[in-house]
């Protein structure tokens, strides 16, 4: 049968070593870099009872995942592993995005006739890398921030509070960022579109985390039992350019 884990502080765990971290992490650059690269700039629509169309952005169905796992990790392992993951995150961003510009400028073979689409679907503007790049950065930092500071306060209890909140702010942020910077001004995204589908991101993406609740704290409670830790984020450097997990107390 498993102990129950015990509760150290960041401060005191900074060499731990976990099991299944690194697969979390290769869990979460996964999804996330699929999402932007198969549903971020297609805009899709619900049919409402009324009859309306309400769009939404496509990758907001899958995209969400990498925030639940984001809330799994910080939950875990506390802020500073998060932290680390969210920058390999980024770094895979950005070469996915080198790398997409560099495949889609290479010229096409005789006889092939795909190179149109290819440039349609891979071919994503500066704005679109540069907005999601962005949009990430600052969402999933604010979000693994929200949840460790409210771990902390509610002292462990009620993770449901902390999973949603966090997302309330991260996803927010998130949508609030790249849909604008991406998108404003460009032909087929009026201001008004824009500012349903920021919304409707925000509401699917918030609406998720709530209906993936049960699934959240069976991940939790079994990575917790299994690695035989439930880490506190007390006098923890949140700075996101902190080499170490802690501050000197």
């Amino acid at each position: 049968m498993d102990k129950p884990p015990p509760t150290p502080t960041e401060a005191s765990a900074p060499g731990l070593h976990f099991r299944y971290y690194d697969l979390v992490m290769a869990a979460f650059v996964t999804i996330l870099l699929l999402s932007n690269l198969i549903g971020a700039s297609k805009p899709s629509y619900v049919t409402l009872p009324s009859g309306e169309q309400w769009p939404f952005g496509a990758g907001v169905l899958f995209f969400p995942v990498s925030y639940i796992i984001g809330d799994v990790l910080t939950e875990v392992y506390g802020y500073a592993r998060a932290r680390r993951v969210i920058w390999t995150g980024f770094a895979a961003l950005a070469f996915m995005a080198f790398m997409s510009w560099a495949v889609v400028s290479l010229p096409a073979a005789a006889g092939w006739d795909g190179q149109a689409a290819y440039e349609k679907v891979f071919g994503n503007t500066w704005r679109i890398v540069a907005a999601s790049m962005i949009a990430f950065w600052a969402g999933e930092f604010a979000n693994s921030y929200v949840l460790a500071r409210m771990k902390v306060w509610t002292q462990g209890k009620h993770l449901w509070s902390r999973t949603i909140g966090s997302t309330l702010v991260g996803q927010g942020l998130d949508s609030l960022i790249f849909y604008p910077l991406a998108f404003y001004g460009i032909a087929g995204w009026p201001p008004e579109l824009l500012g349903q589908v920021v919304l409707s991101q925000w509401a699917i993406k918030t609406a998720w985390e709530a209906l993936l609740t049960p699934v959240t704290y069976g991940v939790v409670g079994w990575l917790k039992r299994r690695e035989g830790i439930d880490l506190f984020d007390t006098g923890t450097d949140f700075s996101p350019f902190a080499r170490s997990g802690a501050r000197p107390v």
